[in-house]
């Protein structure tokens, strides 16, 4: 009798366990189902972006000489300060990004640039010959750091030669690639045509995204705008210099690109982008300001993106 109910006891705890089992299977599989049907967590793909940190009142109370300004992030696509950002205005010598971007993306790095005598009868002088032939990075550090006239004509004679376009046409098929609404221009300098006309127009907005682009394509020749002068040679060996036209360039911490511009149309423009945190670049634009003004306005920008991202670890 004994046996009998030490074996019926034994059956007993067979089945509790095999119902306790059965109970633990079901529950993991409903809970597996509720996984797989429950939403993705949101995640920011820059922490920076959500970061509790940020001080958006930074950019409160902020007094600009000039007509138009954004500050835009870059990384994130976020506007964090605006002023007539889309307004059109002259761009001046911002139009040489322009011309150098449609260089990066019609002609390439490896092309080489020639100088003609139609580049060389833009205003100003700096230095280059007629016959002389560069390469493409070069004569492009050349147009951005010393913002030589000629050598930004130069690059949009070539890319205009390449598209079978003239140069208004080329420069603007590249602004729209580079998907710039209110930018276009009729020379790759950037210089007023006349007293009522400036070879490149566009808005802060558009410029900030252009200096991105640029950036993106060709860091080392937007780092080269940081620098206090440039130094080129053409493919014979003759030496060429300019000094930055933005002497304060290499006083901001961070900078990783930087265009001045100025005409009697224009007045003072500035654009330049700055590395807020590690890999995070911002860029600040002043258009319509005066020529010393446009220094005071992106600085002005600057510290107060800074303050903006006051809590982000550098």
């Amino acid at each position: 009798m004994s046996r009998k109910l030490g074996s019926m006891q034994k059956s007993w705890q067979y089945v509790v366990v095999a119902v306790l089992i059965a109970a633990i299977i079901g529950l993991v599989f409903v809970y597996g189902k509720r996984l797989e049907s429950a939403p993705a967590p949101i995640t920011s793909p820059n922490p920076i972006a959500t970061s509790t940190a940020l001080s958006p009142e930074a950019f409160m109370g902020i007094d600009l000489t000039g007509q138009s300004a954004i500050v835009y992030d870059i990384t994130t696509g976020q506007t964090l300060y605006s002023q007539n950002a889309d307004r059109q205005l002259p761009l001046a010598s911002i139009t040489k990004l322009l011309a150098v971007y449609a260089g990066l993306e019609t002609l390439g790095e490896g092309a080489l640039v020639p100088m003609t005598p139609s580049s060389l009868s833009a205003e100003g002088e700096s230095g280059l010959m007629e016959g002389e032939i560069f390469r493409f990075p070069d004569i492009a550090r050349y147009a951005l750091v010393g913002s030589s006239n000629d050598a930004a004509e130069a690059i949009a004679e070539s890319v205009a030669a390449r598209r079978s376009m003239d140069v208004r046409g080329a420069l603007s098929a590249a602004a729209a690639n580079a998907g710039l609404t209110k930018t276009y221009a009729v020379n790759g300098s950037g210089l007023d045509v006349d007293m009522a006309s400036s070879g490149g127009y566009g808005s802060a907005r558009d410029v900030a995204v252009l200096a991105a682009a640029l950036l993106k394509k060709a860091p080392e020749i937007a780092r080269s705008t940081t620098e206090p002068a440039v130094f080129i040679q053409s493919t014979l060996g003759m030496p060429h210099s300019l000094p930055n036209t933005n002497q304060g360039a290499v006083t901001v911490p961070g900078l990783l690109l930087s265009k001045t511009g100025y005409t009697d149309l224009a007045g003072g423009n500035l654009v330049v982008v700055v590395d807020v945190a590690i890999g995070h670049p911002v860029a600040v634009v002043v258009l319509g300001s005066t020529r010393e003004g446009r220094f005071a306005d992106v600085n002005r920008l600057i510290d107060a993106t800074h303050q903006y991202f006051v809590g982000v670890p550098r």
